[in-house]
């Protein structure tokens, strides 16, 4: 399929939102790193477009203390694809992956 053609308005338009969607999930990312935010806070957030994209990998991994390894061991743990992305969790694997970062 090819990619439609855009104005240069409109690639101007899709550039700075897909810029302030990158701003805003690193200012999560960071935010969870530092401990600034909870998980549950952030995943429970779906009317945020940005973070609802965000890969849970990547969400996992910036918890302090769990790196690439680890998160894809909670991910295999809880039956979570590694392609997933957070508006793609369910109500069990949202519940579940909750629980798991809380008791640890």
């Amino acid at each position: 399929m090819p990619v439609p053609a855009l104005t240069p308005e409109q690639r101007a338009e899709a550039l700075s939102r897909a810029t302030a969607a990158r701003r805003r999930r690193a200012e999560v990312k960071q935010q969870l790193k530092q401990g600034r935010a909870r998980l549950r806070e952030v995943v429970e957030d779906r009317e945020d477009e940005a973070i609802s994209r965000m890969k849970v990998s990547e969400l996992i991994e910036s918890l302090p203390g769990i790196g690439r390894a680890k998160a894809g061991q909670i991910m295999d743990e809880l039956g979570i694809a590694g392609s997933r992305r957070v508006r793609g969790l369910g109500p069990h694997q949202t519940r579940a992956l909750l629980d798991h970062v809380e008791q640890a």
